[in-house]
Formats: C-alpha cells, structure tokens, sequence
C-alpha cells in the first residue's frame, strides 16, 4: 500500500444526516462499501454491537489493519460484493450502502481510475476481472458508443469512441483523458474536465455498478429483520433514481414491478419509507467536504412482508451488457 493512500483524507459524506435517520442504533449492522471505514466505525460508536464491514477491494482491508483489532469481535470484515450481502449475515439491523468510487482508490495513480494523474487504465475495484483499458481496446465503436451514452450520459458518446478507436491502443489515463479531451469544446471556467463522463461510463461498466447497485438492495431486503433499515448514499441521478423507485415499488407506492411475479397485498409492503425526499449535504458539510455535493441519502424500514425480486427495468437500469469474453471486435 502506498503512502498516499495512508495518509489521504477520507471524509464519509451524509454520515451526521444518515446517523440521525437511523437512530438509535443497536444490533448488527452491514456496512456494504467498507472503504476507509467511515460509517462503520461511526455506526460501532452510535451504538451498534457488531458491524459485519464488506468490501471488493482488498486495499480497503490493508488500510484498516492498524485500527480494525481495536474493536475485537464487534467488527467482521469479508472481502465480498455487497450484491451478496444476504450471505454474509441475516436479520441484520441495518444496511448501509454508499455508492462508488472512494477518494483513497481515485488517490491512487496505479489502480487507474482519476484522468488527472498518470497510470494504467484499470479502474477495478476488485482488482480482478476485466480493465477499462480491455474494453477501451478491444470493444466495438458501437458497444463502446453505447457504454458512454448510458453509463456516462454524455451526449458526445459516438465522437468520443470513434476517437478512441482511432487512437487505439490506449493503455494509460492521461492518454484516454487526451483522446476524449481533443474531440470536446475546451471546459469554460468551473465546468468539469471533458473526461469527466467517459471515465465515469468505463469505471461503472468495468465493476458493474449499476447491477450491484439493483442486487444488492435486493439482498438487503432478504438479510434485514422486520424493523430493520436499509440507508443507500448515491452520488448521481441514475444511482438516485435507481434507488427511489426499488423503495417506492418494494413500499407499494407503484405498480408491480414485475408483471409475472405473484401480486403483492397492498398493505403489506416490504418497506417503509423513512426519509420522504432525498437528504442533501449542507452548508456546513459542503464547506468541510465539497465531494458531498451530488450526495444522496436514501432510507426505508424493513416490514415482516416477504422479500421478492423486482424487475431491473422497472428502476430505470441502464440496459447495456458488457461481453465477458476477450477479444470481440
């Protein structure tokens, strides 16, 4: 592990806001993004007795070592995928999930994720699987297109991967960051970099973000005892409204998501919505942590109904599959 990323800052965004809307905290509780271990050692000190702390990225277990012994038995960490929370432990008393990259993986130069620092395009959470710089190069203009347009919401998505093809191979950050960079208008003052979208598309297809996202809420409803909350952090529109509508479907506030799956009683929803809009930072929090301004916190209360899939469509899931063999052109 390198220095930086032991020394790097890690600020948990909504964490005052996401504590207040789960008090008072007690049991065990599953912290899905385990990162830096913000939530979870905030949630052992309001009062949970064991925090079972997940996360895919070994990093996150290496960086915890010289604090995680202090808590004892109190703290579980499994190197796991929150999509499969339910395996790791049941009738929880909560779930938190906060959504995407952490600082201490865009910190780090090696691991591929920032355009504003040199390194391998790699972008794995896991550090397992396929990179960034395999779909970049060897996806076809149109699968790469579409990955842009969907994930990255960037209206230039065709331009962009037909200049990326061009430029192929492309193995490093800086160089994709100026490839994207040379087909786009030059950023007004206090617009984001050009490459913003782009790498944000890549780095949510290479880890399958947006299926996580849907499954593990899924598994959240299965591992959390009746009363127990579910608190989701997002940090887009797309992750934001994937999130309202599972709790306002799974809360029977909309039609059946899935047509084939048995009607469910309307007065027995699996959830019940706590927080009635989304929760944002504010100023006092913006000020101290500018990363939580696209923050935002989702939660809903567990019922004794029983828990069932919801159709991924009907959360407004970007619909593009990323082929798991090598080498398509």
């Amino acid at each position: 592990m390198s220095s930086a990323a032991a020394n790097s800052p890690h600020i948990p965004v909504l964490l005052r806001p996401l504590l207040e809307a789960v008090a008072p905290v007690s049991g065990t509780w599953l912290d899905g993004t385990f990162g830096a271990g913000g939530y979870t050692r905030a949630l052992l000190a309001a009062g949970a007795e064991k925090v079972i702390a997940v996360d895919r990225d070994p990093l996150a277990f290496e960086m915890a070592a010289g604090w995680a012994a202090e808590y004892g038995d109190r703290l579980e960490m499994v190197e796991g995928t929150f999509s499969r929370l339910d395996e790791y432990g049941h009738d929880l008393d909560g779930v938190v999930l906060d959504i995407g990259v952490s600082s201490m993986q865009l910190d780090l130069a090696e691991r591929g994720f920032s355009f504003m620092k040199d390194g391998p395009l790699d972008m794995r959470m896991s550090q397992s699987g396929r990179s960034a710089a395999d779909l970049v190069n060897e996806l076809p203009e149109g699968e790469l297109a579409d990955i842009i347009y969907l994930y990255g919401e960037e209206r230039a998505s065709r331009r962009i991967a037909r200049a990326i093809v061009a430029a192929r191979p492309i193995t490093r950050t800086l160089h994709l960051a100026e490839v994207v960079s040379s087909c786009l208008p030059r950023p007004k003052p206090g617009q984001s970099h050009p490459a913003t979208r782009t790498f944000q598309a890549l780095r949510i297809a290479v880890n399958d973000e947006y299926g996580e996202l849907a499954a593990g809420m899924m598994a959240a409803e299965r591992a959390l005892r009746p009363g127990g909350l579910l608190a989701v952090v997002t940090f887009h529109s797309v992750e934001d409204r994937m999130v309202k509508r599972f709790m306002q479907i799974r809360a029977g506030r909309t039609a059946n998501a899935n047509r084939f799956a048995p009607q469910q009683e309307k007065d027995t929803p699996a959830f019940e919505i706590v927080t009635r809009k989304a929760v944002s930072a504010d100023d006092t929090e913006l000020a101290a942590n500018p990363r939580a301004r696209s923050a935002r916190l989702r939660v809903a209360r567990r019922t004794d109904a029983p828990a069932e899939e919801v159709d991924r469509t009907a959360l407004g899931m970007p619909q593009q599959s990323i082929p798991k063999k090598k080498g398509r052109s």
